[in-house]
């Protein structure tokens, strides 16, 4: 695992149940403001216990597909996460304050 990766997953395991980050959020928090990718890169090689469920895009939604976004999403439900019908997460509401 690189250093950056490493970061990343130290950052990820930071996020409180019930709040979300996206991945610019991430990137920027760690001085790389253009590095969402990186980040979205980083989550496909996340260790075990990391809570990647609450890593989000900056349209408030999953980027996940099929199983996995219906996992995401009941993980955040079951911390009190609420989305709309499209499977919006409203970000004023759940994005985490403190990164």
């Amino acid at each position: 695992m690189s250093s950056t990766f490493g970061r990343i997953h130290a950052t990820v395991a930071r996020i409180p149940p019930g709040c979300v980050a996206t991945y610019g959020d991430i990137a920027l928090h760690l001085g790389m403001p253009h590095g969402a990718r990186t980040v979205g890169w980083a989550m496909r090689q996340c260790p075990q216990g990391l809570p990647w469920h609450r890593v989000i895009n900056a349209e408030g939604k999953s980027s996940l597909r099929g199983k996995s976004r219906e996992r995401q999403y009941t993980l955040l439900a079951q911390e009190g996460v609420v989305t709309d019908r499209r499977g919006r997460i409203d970000l004023e509401q759940y994005r985490w304050q403190e990164i």
